[in-house]
């Protein structure tokens, strides 16, 4: 595979949730609404992997719900918390730099007459809740903010959003897409103040398929989907039993050994930071990242779909940005407002905790070396 540097992406699967997946698979893979002893073994196994998952959430375990993915649990949380709302008003706010899952859905609810604030970022990739403050109205129902950006890295103010909500009077309800920022930097859904938060599997080394929404205690949310009464009755269809177990593995894995992960990876980040600086001066660090797996850089002048391209030639895997297509950049990057010729050349790295700084000083080389032997666009 060579040096894989796209962890925001997706990540490896760990030995251990792997093994997880495979156990519940082959040998406890009785389906938990079944009647007999087997079926209840697998109740039980299901119960005691929702409480670890909700442990490394820090809520209870009837506040999570397995779903497939941070896009649904996203669309689930937006449409529930509309409808949740629905007598009170039709005004949304949002940030402009929210992961498509959120966008598309509200672009949808905007032809259906809902009003949609977009708070745009400074050009570090950071939302003043000033803005927030500013935007919010007696009919805001939703305030939908991420935690971690899923491109630049930054670190929104979703607590100051809860509070601010709060100081307002607000009847809003507040969902934070905490896909990038689970397991990475330290918060629960209490602390934030969040109502709905959106986790995934594989971005934290659990296998893609299995992610969770915790619903905040007392709030009745409808199901997305229809049919039997799996999980409290809030998401239809039998437990994907081996993926809910590889997570509750990944989460139990990352929760050991938290500290040391995020230090491997903060290390790891600021090497590359700091080799690339040294040897591109031109470069542009367009967010270190608050976070410590992020950062987006810029070697203006050399298109980023040219450099994914070449890089992958080397076999280093980085990306342009999960928006960036036909030519144009990411709407995050283009939400930032630099000039085109900086966006139109940014990178995302994103690390990993078996990242290493031999890694980092490989794509710092690559790098380098197309910079000397590409002539940049004008």
């Amino acid at each position: 595979m060579g040096i894989y540097l796209d962890n925001a992406a997706t990540t490896r699967v760990c030995p251990e949730a792997a093994q997880a997946a495979l156990e519940v698979m082959t040998e406890a893979f009785g389906n938990p609404s079944s009647g007999y002893a087997f079926g209840a073994q697998a109740a039980e196994r299901l119960s005691a992997d929702r409480a670890a998952v909700a442990d490394a959430l820090g809520c209870l375990s009837e506040e999570l719900v397995f779903t497939s993915c941070g896009t649904e649990g996203d669309n689930w949380a937006i449409r529930g918390a509309v409808e949740y709302g629905r007598r009170k008003g039709k005004h949304i706010i949002t940030t402009a730099i929210e992961h498509s899952a959120v966008l598309e859905p509200l672009r949808e609810l905007e032809g259906q007459g809902y009003d949609v604030t977009y708070l745009r970022p400074d050009r570090s990739g950071h939302i003043d809740i000033a803005g927030l403050e500013a935007a919010l109205r007696p009919d805001t129902v939703l305030v939908s903010m991420m935690l971690v950006n899923n491109e630049l890295g930054t670190i929104l103010p979703v607590r100051e959003a809860a509070q601010a909500i709060r100081r307002a009077g607000s009847p809003a309800l507040l969902h934070t897409d905490a896909v990038q920022g689970f397991l990475k930097v330290p918060f629960t859904p209490e602390e934030l103040g969040a109502d709905l938060l959106t986790i995934s599997g594989h971005k934290v080394r659990a296998p893609k398929g299995i992610g969770a929404l915790y619903i905040r205690k007392g709030i009745k949310l409808k199901p997305l989907l229809r049919g039997g009464g799996q999980e409290s009755g809030l998401r239809p269809g039998t437990e994907p039993t081996a993926q809910v177990a590889a997570l509750a593995a990944a989460c139990r894995v990352w929760a050991e050994h938290r500290e040391d992960y995020t230090n491997r990876m903060s290390d790891t980040k600021n090497y590359f930071l700091e080799l690339l600086e040294a040897a591109i001066p031109d470069a542009v660090v367009v967010s270190r990242g608050d976070a410590p797996h992020i950062c987006a850089v810029s070697l203006p002048g050399y298109p980023s779909e040219m450099l994914v391209r070449e890089l992958s030639d080397r076999g280093i895997c980085v990306s342009s940005g999960s928006a960036c297509h036909r030519g144009k950049p990411s709407h995050v990057f283009a939400a930032t407002g630099r000039p085109k010729r900086e966006l139109m050349g940014t990178l995302r790295v994103s690390f990993c905790p078996d990242s290493t700084r031999e890694e980092a000083k490989a794509l710092t080389e690559a790098l380098t070396e197309i910079k000397n032997t590409r002539i940049a666009a004008g």
